[in-house]
């Protein structure tokens, strides 16, 4: 091919590029329908089956999707949905924790303990109680690593251990209360975003969208590739930040949007960055994924799951604090009964998988808002807790026969 030639076919590749760079949204609603094709579902399912809880429960009571209900939904789901972050990274590289609710408990008791009991500083001693959650977090790590001992036994153990270790901190008395009208107390349960802060707040993720799209667009056509359009990305950042705003201005016409939920919202962007953007994130997939390929890859697996195992207790323990907070006490109970079945369910039902390698934080939010609408839906209803526990484990069920057929989808149209 001559030299003319060869400038042809480069200028008409570059135009080949302009037009997809023009193409606009209807490409961006192909590819999404692609993706979904081919297995790759992301957070489609939980978000159908949130909509279509709602619709139930709205239906049977106007009164659950209220400002005021919604907003004490929030309070509620905070809790627990820390605890599920931590679950979100054991997932991840393909194994599991089964102590994270004595974990919470123990760290409750232990807050309680320093604080009301001994007189410590409450920031001293919630410090103190993550800091113990990390320990058992490392104990875990040094049995899988070192011993080779499967997680589902050593945390099994741990659930035992630490149960027992909670109750012997909580004495004779088997509770202790936290004074109302403390700091930590009003954050449980009280206070609320002032109304300029909660719209501020809510424009940021669509500025975020926006900004990063450009950056992208702009380094992609540097480099003569294929690249999303403008309007499609200015379009799902007015979207975005339409939908947000309505959400905001709705639960103001009640209390308002919890701090404690604006917390936990708070760490779950953290931890999603981290995951995706971050090479200890990247890092975490590929154990998950296959954990041979990582270490021949040069990745510290052994690190990547002591990463796993110590963010997960020490969660764990940040949900025990938060929820003593909530409750204004820590207790025998706390971190008992369902808190283990809800914190694993969210983080399954929001989409992270069970074989390791696919998830993101937004799973935890996604899937103990759905926990949560169930429990609040049927309180509200009147019905008994041994519905709420059944319906739970179906929909969790139904969780993880669709990520095992997006996961042969994937495999068949080669996107494992």
């Amino acid at each position: 091919m001559t030299k003319d030639g060869k400038q042809a076919a480069m200028l008409l590749d570059r135009s080949d590029v302009r037009v997809k760079h023009e193409s606009g949204v209807s490409d961006a609603v192909r590819a999404f329908f692609d993706r979904v094709k081919s297995g790759d579902l992301g957070s489609l399912p939980v978000v159908a089956g949130l909509i279509i809880i709602w619709t139930v429960f709205a239906s049977l009571n106007p009164i659950f999707l209220s400002s005021n209900n919604l907003v004490n939904l929030l309070f509620d789901a905070s809790t627990v949905g820390v605890i599920s972050l931590g679950i979100v990274c054991v997932l991840m590289v393909g194994e599991i924790d089964l102590s994270v609710g004595s974990i919470s408990g123990f760290a409750s008791a232990l807050v309680g303990t320093l604080w009301v009991n001994q007189g410590w500083p409450i920031a001293l001693a919630i410090v103190a109680a993550v800091a113990v959650g990390g320990l058992f977090g490392c104990l875990y790590a040094l049995l899988f690593n070192r011993l080779g001992m499967p997680s589902f036994i050593s945390t099994l153990a741990g659930l035992l251990a630490v149960l027992g270790m909670q109750l012997y901190v909580l004495g004779a008395t088997g509770s202790i209360n936290l004074p109302y009208g403390s700091a930590i107390v009003d954050f449980g349960q009280l206070l609320v975003m002032p109304r300029p802060v909660s719209y501020t707040l809510a424009v940021i993720p669509g500025i975020v969208l926006l900004v990063s799209g450009l950056r992208t667009i702009t380094h992609r056509r540097a480099a003569h590739l294929s690249a999303p359009s403008v309007s499609g990305i200015v379009f799902r950042a007015v979207v975005m930040t339409t939908a947000l705003e309505l959400v905001v201005f709705y639960l103001n016409q009640g209390r308002g949007i919890p701090w404690m939920f604006g917390l936990f919202v708070g760490l779950v962007v953290a931890m999603s960055y981290a995951l995706t953007r971050t090479r200890w994130g990247r890092s975490m997939t590929a154990v998950g994924g296959n954990r041979e390929a990582a270490r021949r890859a040069g990745i510290n697996v052994r690190f990547i799951y002591m990463s796993a195992f110590v963010l997960c207790s020490m969660f764990a323990a940040f949900g025990g604090v938060l929820s003593a907070a909530r409750l204004a006490s820590a207790s025998q109970q706390a971190g008992t009964g369902d808190v283990n079945l809800n914190a694993i369910a969210a983080a399954v039902i929001g989409g992270t998988s069970l074989f390791g390698g696919r998830g993101n934080a937004y799973s935890a939010l996604l899937g103990i808002i759905v926990i949560q609408s169930i429990a609040n839906g049927l309180t509200l209803l009147d019905l008994s807790s041994s519905l709420r526990y059944m319906i739970t484990g179906a929909v969790l069920a139904i969780a993880v026969i669709v990520d095992s057929l997006a996961r042969r989808s994937r495999v068949s149209h080669g996107r494992a």
